[in-house]
């Protein structure tokens, strides 16, 4: 690990699955650069990588969903994370899920939080592209109802707050 790499370890963050349909299938990924930009209008920020499919799906679509990971997901985070992994929906199957109503990506039930986003502006920074995209439907979701403890990144692994 570089110098900047080993510093950012240090910074926990929050860890979500992001999707998109493309019409011919689900993609998603684990992500941990997503936050908050404004509550007025709800406006949220998502860094993919550039090079991915998943920035094309999102630049095609302009819009995905986002599902905040609580302390179970840890395994959902890793099949997301995995290179070369299947379909969302395959990856999805054994946990209950439904569409979002406004972006017909996946959203999992079992997460503390969800956000449908449809792009307003991207920027192309580093190795990465920035979505900042307007984060006005939020999917009804069981997991913070559920009392979990949030799932983040720290050190390089996953961990949980309690």
């Amino acid at each position: 690990m570089s110098g900047y790499t080993e510093a950012m370890a240090a910074l926990p963050t929050g860890v979500c699955v992001v999707t998109v349909n493309d019409d011919r299938d689900d993609i998603g990924s684990t992500v941990s650069a997503f936050a908050s930009i404004s509550a007025d209008p709800p406006i949220a920020m998502l860094s993919v990588i550039a090079d991915g499919y998943l920035r094309e799906v999102i630049d095609e679509r302009r819009a995905f969903a986002v599902s905040v990971l609580g302390e179970g997901h840890r395994a959902i985070a890793g099949r997301f994370a995995a290179e070369g992994r299947p379909s969302a929906r395959l990856l999805l199957a054994a946990e209950e899920h439904h569409r979002g109503a406004a972006t017909g990506a996946l959203v999992l039930d079992g997460a503390l939080a969800a956000f449908e986003c449809a792009v307003l502006q991207r920027a192309e920074v580093g190795d990465h592209v920035v979505y900042f995209a307007e984060a006005a439907v939020l999917p009804e979701v069981a997991g913070a109802r559920a009392g979990s403890s949030p799932l983040v990144r720290y050190g390089g692994r996953y961990r949980t707050l309690g």
